[in-house]
């Protein structure tokens, strides 16, 4: 797969167990309370790209802007190269990964992210079907876009 290629809608996933059988849509909380109907939640988890891929990963993204230092396109393992859904050049050159301005950097990306509502809904949807791990160069783990990124996929 080639690391430019977009983010699509993916298949479903067929299960290898029994379908669910309904009787009647007045039965679904009886089925959920017996434990045959599970809520599905997104398995989004984020990684440096500097990090070996493992497969555990399931679907990777690359969600920076730029392409990563030091990292050959074959070497990175990527299903896609989501880049609108990184911070905008002007927002990631402000922030600096300041810790001082963490809070505001968030609450900004959060805004520019409202306009990628498509992009993020076609990541719930994979992630409701197989993990997806949002790839990211940045140094810290904790104070970096794809923590944001990944907080936001999982709201519903």
């Amino acid at each position: 797969m080639t690391a430019s290629r977009k983010l699509k809608t993916p298949a479903p996933v067929e299960h290898e167990s029994e379908p669910i059988e309904y009787s009647s849509p007045a039965c679904y909380l009886h089925e959920f309370e017996a434990g045959r109907m599970t809520v599905t939640v997104p398995s989004v988890r984020i990684k440096r790209i500097y990090d070996a891929p493992d497969p555990a990963d399931g679907f990777r993204v690359l969600v920076d802007r730029l392409w990563p230092r030091g990292i050959k396109k074959k070497q990175a393992l990527l299903d896609a190269w989501a880049r609108e859904l990184a911070p905008s050049t002007a927002l990631r050159k402000w922030f600096q990964h300041d810790p001082e301005r963490w809070s505001e950097f968030c609450q900004r990306y959060r805004v520019e992210l409202r306009d990628q509502a498509t992009e993020l809904e076609v990541l719930r949807q994979r992630a409701k079907q197989q993990p997806v791990t949002l790839l990211y160069g940045a140094l810290n783990p904790a104070l970096n876009h794809a923590a944001v990124l990944r907080d936001v996929i999982g709201e519903d």
